[in-house]
């Protein structure tokens, strides 16, 4: 009879840690068809505006990160936002989103989920026009706070993200 494998799988106890200030910054980016770009820049997609919608979806998914992520820790968090960015020369919109907390775990996971669920969004209202979706490079750019400190990725954050980052 085959071994049965049980599974430890089980959250971080952060129970004795202290409450620390939490930054955690994520991006990625969809490139569409052209054609279907300019219908989006334009704010003109027959499902309605995927800029707007997008930003609005990808804070609803970072605060919704513990129901979706098996091991997250539910957070108080304090501050998202997230930002869509057309790429005219690419065809591209790139999604950035920002989480803060005052909290004992990092909020890495939820920015990360804020740009995740923007991304799907602008999929979702484009699929019906465009078979050649393709979302890339979902990554943590910055992060702060925690036994780890700064960590942060210069190459991929826009300057006109670092003041939005530096406010408190």
């Amino acid at each position: 009879m085959p071994e049965k494998h049980t599974a430890a799988y089980q959250m971080i106890d952060v129970g004795d840690k202290q409450a620390t200030f939490r930054q955690a910054v994520a991006t990625g980016y969809i490139t569409l068809s052209p054609h279907v770009f300019k219908q989006v820049v334009e704010r003109r997609l027959p499902k309605g505006d995927a800029l707007i919608l997008a930003e609005i979806a990808g804070i609803q998914a970072a605060k919704m990160t513990a129901q979706l992520i098996p091991l997250c820790h539910p957070l108080p968090i304090e501050k998202i936002k997230v930002w869509l960015k057309p790429d005219h020369s690419n065809a591209a919109i790139h999604a950035y989103g920002l989480v803060r907390t005052h909290y004992k775990t990092g909020v890495e996971m939820e920015a990360l989920q804020a740009v995740s669920g923007a991304l799907l969004t602008v999929y979702d209202l484009t699929k019906m026009l465009d078979s050649f979706l393709v979302i890339h490079q979902i990554k943590l750019i910055y992060k702060e706070g925690g036994k780890n400190g700064l960590w942060q990725n210069q190459e991929y954050i826009p300057q006109w993200l670092k003041p939005e980052i530096e406010k408190r």
